[in-house]
């Protein structure tokens, strides 16, 4: 039999890759086996997941709950439309469900597959929403840049990563980027979306677009004033606030969402990964009350969009069992309690470290920035390559991280399952400063 690194190359183009690393060196490693925080190559050595993959599988690895009901649905009713208004139990219940656990007044849910098409789905909504109240100029949707909303045809377009946009050529029409309040402040980022709205003026802006927590730029923390900020923006100039909760939906931030450290309450919310803890392709968007009143009274006709897995019965079922997993374990209050104790561990790291600059975490969502100097932070020349660096001496030591190097930073990232425990936690602590001291030597930088 072909080895599989061999196969992998000749057949598997894989997403958000170097094709030509790919085929010179291979996979990085392939995986078997998942149980809890850890996963399993071939050659039998084990990780700890620190991402959850891609932030998403929040109750951990091998949880055979959702084999189970996956298997139960399937016997039942494995595949059934949602189209012409045809319907089926696991996706309402799921769609209650969701409405009881969102801010008060989002109660209304449209399904998808994952997130690009949720931030898609939002735009187009929020178009149609305008288009029946008789303001068709009000399709332009702002987002900030470093966000990232996934990479379907508007949402790349909402993505503020020009990484994504060089791929395929130029971006679609009407989808603005404004400064964000990282390395910046409140004021200047507000000031910022202010200017582009009244340069555009407000009747062709449909809606603006956040994550909470922008997260495949760097894990960056927005301050406490800043979502607060945009919201009375868009009350004053009339326009949708869509929070993107893709990645801190369902416990990650140690809330239940993203959104409710800063307690303002969006328009619209998207989400996927964590809804099933990635067991199974799933996403959505639940709007306001407000947005459903408009859509029942005055949206005549089909409502033409939608996916064939929109709705679907078995990733529902997948979806409340998980859901439900996240409540019976307390996994919220666990992700807001380890999540403080990697932030301890991060600050003990830059302390007993030179290159490390700012850290930061809210819930089990962190990162730690990379830095020539610490003392004066400044950064490194891009030609040091110090994240992909640092990202190996990781994965040599059984630690599967992220790292982002647009615009210059050297940013690692870390979202382990909500489920981790005080010892696994203290353990990937451990991995991560024996790791970033081994670079720092490595490099010849003295220790403070």
């Amino acid at each position: 039999m072909e080895d599989l690194f061999e196969l992998d190359k000749k057949h598997f183009i894989h997403p958000t890759s170097s094709i030509m690393q790919q085929q010179k060196d291979g996979a990085k490693a392939i995986m078997t086996k998942g149980v809890g925080i850890y996963v399993t190559d071939t050659n039998n050595k084990e990780y700890i997941d620190a991402v959850s993959s891609l932030w998403n599988v929040n109750i951990g690895h091998g949880r055979t709950e959702l084999a189970e009901v996956a298997s139960e649905q399937m016997k039942k009713l494995a595949f059934s439309s949602a189209f012409s208004t045809f319907s089926h139990e696991p996706a309402i219940r799921l769609a209650k469900k969701i409405a009881e656990l969102t801010p008060q007044g989002l109660n209304a849910v449209f399904f998808t597959s994952g997130g690009s098409e949720s931030n898609d789905s939002a735009v187009k909504l929020s178009r149609h929403y305008w288009k029946i109240q008789n303001k068709p100029t009000k399709r332009k949707i702002i987002s900030l840049k470093r966000g990232y909303h996934g990479v379907a045809a508007a949402s790349t377009s909402i993505t503020g990563i020009p990484e994504f946009w060089n791929m395929a050529g130029h971006l679609m029409n009407d989808f603005l980027h404004v400064e964000t309040p990282y390395r910046s402040t409140t004021e200047k980022a507000i000031t910022s979306l202010q200017s582009m709205i009244e340069q555009e003026t407000k009747e062709t802006i449909a809606a603006i677009i956040v994550e909470p927590v922008q997260g495949a730029g760097g894990v960056l923390i927005p301050p406490t004033d800043y979502l607060e900020a945009v919201r009375e923006l868009c009350d004053f100039y009339n326009i949708l606030f869509i929070a993107d909760e893709v990645i801190t939906g369902f416990g990650r931030t140690g809330t239940m969402f993203g959104m409710e450290n800063w307690h303002v309450i969006p328009d619209a919310m998207t989400f996927a990964k964590g809804v099933t803890s990635g067991y199974i392709p799933m996403g959505g968007v639940v709007v306001s009350d407000h947005i459903h009143t408009v859509l029942k009274e005055k949206s005549k006709g089909t409502l033409f969009h939608g996916f064939t897995y929109s709705g679907h019965p078995t990733a529902a079922a997948v979806a409340l069992k998980n859901i439900e997993i996240i409540e019976q374990e307390s996994l919220v209050t666990n992700a807001k309690e380890r999540g403080l104790e990697l932030l301890n561990g991060f600050q003990k790291i830059q302390k007993k470290t030179s290159i490390v600059g700012e850290v930061r975490a809210i819930g089990l969502i962190g990162a730690i920035e990379l830095v020539q100097d610490s003392s004066t932070s400044q950064p490194f020349s891009p030609d040091v390559g110090i994240t992909p660096v640092v990202i190996n001496a990781l994965h040599e030591r059984g630690v599967i991280s992220r790292g982002v190097t647009y615009d210059g930073s050297n940013i690692l990232c870390f979202a382990p399952p909500l489920i981790i425990t005080k010892q696994e936690t203290k353990e990937l602590i451990s991995r991560i400063s024996d790791a970033i001291l081994f670079v720092q030597q490595k490099l010849g930088v003295s220790q403070d």
